[in-house]
């Protein structure tokens, strides 16, 4: 006879009865229990602590369930889409789960919802795609990211200085003759990095104002500027590439180079605190202002019919037109104030002719010195520096060497007048009235 049954003659008195969930459902049936092994033995009761140990996991599992928990009477809801999906999850595991679904019954569907959504299973590739990337079939670069690409270009070009250069160019070709389709491209590829220079130049000095503006960085951030003037450096190149001539492209590459070589020793010096000689400078000054007249004008030779070397004349334009600048910058009444701010050339520490003067004129006095590193804001301080170099005769050197710049500049112009004769003339007068709007104020 079975062990586990009641008319056993020697069943124990203390058999547990089968027992619930704490949702009522049944264990699995005597049946699919296991039975005892042949040898019986007494069981003993449980301890007091196991006792109370399941009434406290009995009442607690009862009085922590959800307002909206699943009841006896109730169909199940929907369970989260994700539980319980791993196809290699053993079936002792499901049986946990479910065993664990059962002590805390599942949310209701306001509540699955809350769950992220399963990301779906990603379509099929269209066919071809990137196509036009590969193969370059259709694809165009856009206006509209064209104008993205030249916010800070289009910025300042359309805040116009002196324009300067395009009055050289237009009073050289009075001699040099460029057909006016090829002026024309030459006149715009210059202009093109001559703002585009600037658009650099306003970042690596710090600069606030420029043509009494802020500054394109200040309003497009600096690393859109500088891809801006990057950006149309080579632009500029492509326009030239159109005019099929192998000449222009050695020019631009040239006076490109000597650009950033005048400009990468003016920041060294800036950056380092070290005082230039006035040879050192007058070479700077002929690499990074020059290079962009010298750029000018020997792209029109090379399109020139006329055989004249206009070079050492340009190049002398350079250096007076950087001096002149230097000296307005530092002059009070100069109205570079209302442009750029009083003496900007002191607030970025930089080593302009005046200043280079002034510290030549006695190395054992650092007040200028002290000035420059200091990178002043300060209006008294300025005051104070112009009065200092005021005192060593800065100015007045300068204005020396300003004039007599002028003087040579009248030399190159009547030795060219004189080699084209009567056609030399009408060029002649046009950079003397150019020249003219050069002038110390």
């Amino acid at each position: 006879m079975s062990a586990s049954s009641s008319a056993h003659p020697f069943a124990s008195p203390n058999a547990i009865p089968p027992r619930t969930s704490s949702t009522g459902i049944l264990n699995p049936s005597s049946g699919s229990l296991r039975q005892p092994s042949s040898r019986t033995s007494v069981l003993r009761p449980l301890s007091e602590i196991d006792w109370l140990g399941q009434s406290k996991k009995s009442k607690t599992s009862h009085s922590a369930e959800p307002l909206n928990a699943h009841q006896p009477d109730q169909q199940p809801q929907a369970t989260a889409p994700y539980l319980n999906s791993n196809p290699l999850s053993s079936a002792a595991d499901r049986a946990d789960s479910n065993m664990d679904n059962t002590q805390h019954p599942t949310a209701s569907l306001d509540e699955a919802s809350n769950y992220p959504t399963p990301l779906s299973p990603p379509s099929e590739h269209a066919k071809g795609i990137g196509e036009e990337l590969i193969y370059g079939n259709g694809v165009a670069w856009t206006e509209e990211k064209e104008r993205i690409l030249l916010g800070p270009y289009d910025y300042l070009y359309g805040h116009p200085g002196k324009d300067i250069r395009s009055q050289c160019i237009a009073a050289f070709n009075q001699w040099l003759k460029v057909p006016p389709e090829r002026l024309d491209i030459i006149t715009k590829v210059v202009g093109m990095l001559h703002t585009s220079s600037l658009l650099v130049d306003d970042v690596e000095d710090s600069s606030v104002l420029r043509r009494g503006i802020p500054v394109a960085h200040a309003i497009f951030g600096t690393p859109q500027t500088i891809n801006s003037a990057n950006y149309v450096y080579f632009r500029a190149l492509s326009l030239l590439l159109s005019m099929n001539n192998p000449k222009l492209i050695e020019i631009f590459t040239e006076e490109l180079l000597n650009l950033h070589r005048g400009q990468g020793m003016d920041l060294y010096w800036r950056d380092s605190l070290t005082c230039p000689s006035e040879a050192d400078y007058l070479e700077m000054v002929g690499n990074k202002t020059g290079g962009l007249f010298r750029l000018a004008i020997k792209l029109m030779q090379a399109e020139s019919q006329v055989e004249v070397d206009c070079a050492p004349l340009v190049s002398t334009i350079g250096l007076l037109f950087q001096i002149l600048d230097d000296h307005l910058n530092l002059s009070p009444t100069s109205g570079y104030a209302s442009l750029k701010g009083l003496c900007e050339d002191l607030t970025e520490g930089k080593f302009s002719f005046p200043v280079i003067h002034a510290i030549r004129a006695d190395p054992a006095n650092q007040i200028l010195i002290n000035i420059l590193k200091q990178k002043t804001t300060d209006e008294e301080v300025k005051r104070y520096a112009l009065r200092y170099m005021e005192s060593k005769g800065s100015f007045e050197y300068s204005k020396r060497v300003i004039s007599e710049l002028r003087g040579k500049v009248e030399e190159h112009v009547k030795k060219i007048e004189a080699l084209l004769g009567e056609e030399g003339r009408d060029g002649a007068e046009a950079l003397r009235v150019m020249l003219g709007r050069l002038v110390l104020r």
